[in-house]
């Protein structure tokens, strides 16, 4: 299938990098002293800033005690991630300014995982940090298509989570693509395995459709 579009907004973790395994490991130690039997893996977690799940758990009174060991501990296990399949072919074959990564990650945990998994960091990367608003907030895909020099319709939005998927929707994306199996059950416009065999030339979006799960 082909796609017009100016520009690509990638979330990064479970889109272009692997983290779970480096951030179950983090939450589960954080979650030991903050919130004992809290299971960070609901999809109601996914994709939403670190800053905001904190302060949802633990109220203003803990907060910065908790968010500043959830930050630690989150930087301590990135050098764990991964790439996904066919992230770094995607990305790497990109020309500079008509793509980006919009994650929810704080500045140094975002730039930590994509050098980890061998990914380039666009100069345009919208970071947690960034946004006054995370994900499901439309803040950071606008923010995203902004310092691109595109409107938002013009772009399109690759995610995994259903908050991040609900961002880009308010945010009035050309396209949204959801990326593996998780991503069934968003409201993506499209859902691909992963980011194999996808190409962008600055105007036109290929996906094959082997790659296709719906």
């Amino acid at each position: 299938m082909k796609f017009s579009a100016k520009g690509l907004l990638f979330d990064n973790d479970g889109v272009l990098v692997d983290s779970l395994p480096a951030a179950v490991a983090a939450w589960n130690e954080w979650s030991a002293t903050y919130a004992p039997g809290w299971n960070w893996g609901e999809a109601e977690n996914s994709g939403v800033r670190a800053q905001d799940m904190v302060l949802r758990m633990v109220g203003e009174a803990r907060f910065a005690e908790a968010n500043d060991l959830i930050n630690r501990l989150e930087l301590e296990t990135a050098s764990n991630t991964v790439p996904m399949p066919g992230a770094i072919e995607l990305t790497s074959s990109l020309a500079p300014g008509n793509w980006t990564v919009c994650t929810s990650a704080i500045a140094a945990l975002g730039r930590a995982r994509l050098q980890a998994a061998g990914i380039p960091i666009p100069r345009e990367l919208v970071t947690g940090d960034d946004v006054a608003n995370g994900k499901p907030d439309p803040e950071p895909y606008l923010l995203g298509a902004a310092r691109l020099g595109l409107e938002p319709e013009d772009c399109v939005v690759f995610e995994d989570a259903l908050a991040g998927c609900q961002a880009a929707f308010d945010a009035g994306v050309g396209l949204i693509v959801g990326v593996s199996e998780s991503a069934l059950d968003t409201p993506a416009d499209i859902v691909v395995r992963d980011l194999s065999g996808i190409t962008f030339d600055g105007q036109e979006l290929y996906i094959p459709d082997r790659n296709r799960l719906r």
